[in-house]
């Protein structure tokens, strides 16, 4: 594991990145990397391109501050960036794609903030296995209207990943953010990167989105099938070559507030498209492959399935 390098006395050379998905997670950050003098170009849909482009990003956080930062906007990448943050859902992945031409990228690397742990394989037969940075974010924001940005967490920290990307590309980004605000650090186990948020999330996501009630009241009334869950993803990424301690993993959701609401349960309130396809069938897939029986976790996932229709 290697830290961003801390060089205070030197000027950080600017970027040029591309910020797919401009929503909680891409606004953040796109709205960060332009206060701090880095050239950014969001790439979304033609009226929130226009309302960017207009009115720059809004942020409202209590860790950054209360600021609005200019960006450049446009609905697809038109010249080589440096970097190309990919900040969108799982579900909107394939068509959000079409807006970043693999001509147009130039000798830019993809930094994909996604749930799950199967999309690196689709960006890399799809692009290039040295253009593709897989990436963790650990970061309650959300999108409240097109260009404004509320940041909740008291936290905001990235992990780098990449073993195929050129190390100081990836150092050089991880200064970046970490001047911006996110503590950044770059890995060099991707799997265990993947797996180590996957094999929080999934049990968080599936549970609280079964059941439609926050983090609290399920891990009280349902504590046997959220235990279940945890024992059952941890032995997943174990198989998968990625180390998971399902006590630590109870601990933490014991820690987390209360009220605290997982992204797929929003969605579910919401109306939106589930990401449980990248989440809990990958799961599936991954214990199939691997031969390690998850019955609660396949009972929850088939349950989801059938409430959320066509979602």
């Amino acid at each position: 594991m290697t830290n961003a390098p801390n060089r205070p006395d030197a000027p950080l050379p600017p970027l040029t990145v591309a910020v797919l998905g401009p929503g909680g997670i891409g606004g953040l950050l796109a709205a960060l990397l332009s206060r701090t003098g880095h050239r950014v170009i969001c790439l979304a849909g033609e009226q929130t391109a226009r309302t960017l482009r207009t009115d720059g990003i809004q942020v409202r956080s209590a860790l950054f501050g209360d600021f609005t930062a200019s960006v450049e906007a446009d609905t697809v990448l038109r010249e080589p960036v440096d970097a190309c943050l990919i900040t969108v859902k799982a579900t909107a992945l394939d068509a959000a794609l079409t807006r970043i031409p693999p001509t147009a990228l130039g000798d830019a690397f993809l930094v994909p903030f996604l749930n799950g742990v199967e999309h690196p394989a689709l960006l890399r037969a799809r692009y290039s296995p040295d253009r593709v940075a897989p990436s963790v974010i650990r970061i309650e924001s959300t999108r409240l209207a097109p260009g404004l940005i509320e940041h909740g967490s008291p936290f905001a920290e990235i992990d780098l990943t990449g073993a195929k990307v050129p190390r100081p590309r990836l150092e050089a980004l991880a200064e970046a953010l970490t001047a911006a605000g996110p503590a950044t650090r770059v890995l060099d186990d991707e799997t265990t990167a993947l797996w180590a948020k996957m094999a929080f999330l999934a049990p968080l996501a599936l549970l609280t989105t079964r059941y439609a009630l926050p983090l609290g009241e399920a891990r009280t009334r349902h504590r046997e099938e959220l235990a279940s869950l945890v024992a059952e993803t941890a032995a997943v990424s174990r198989a998968c070559g990625a180390p998971a301690d399902p006590a630590q993993a109870l601990a933490r959701y014991d820690a987390f507030p209360a009220a605290t609401k997982s992204s797929m349960q929003r969605d579910a309130e919401a109306g939106h498209p589930l990401e449980l396809d990248a989440i809990g069938g990958a799961l599936l897939r991954a214990a199939d492959r691997h031969g390690v029986p998850v019955p609660v976790t396949a009972r929850i996932v088939r349950e989801l399935r059938e409430s959320a229709g066509g979602r």
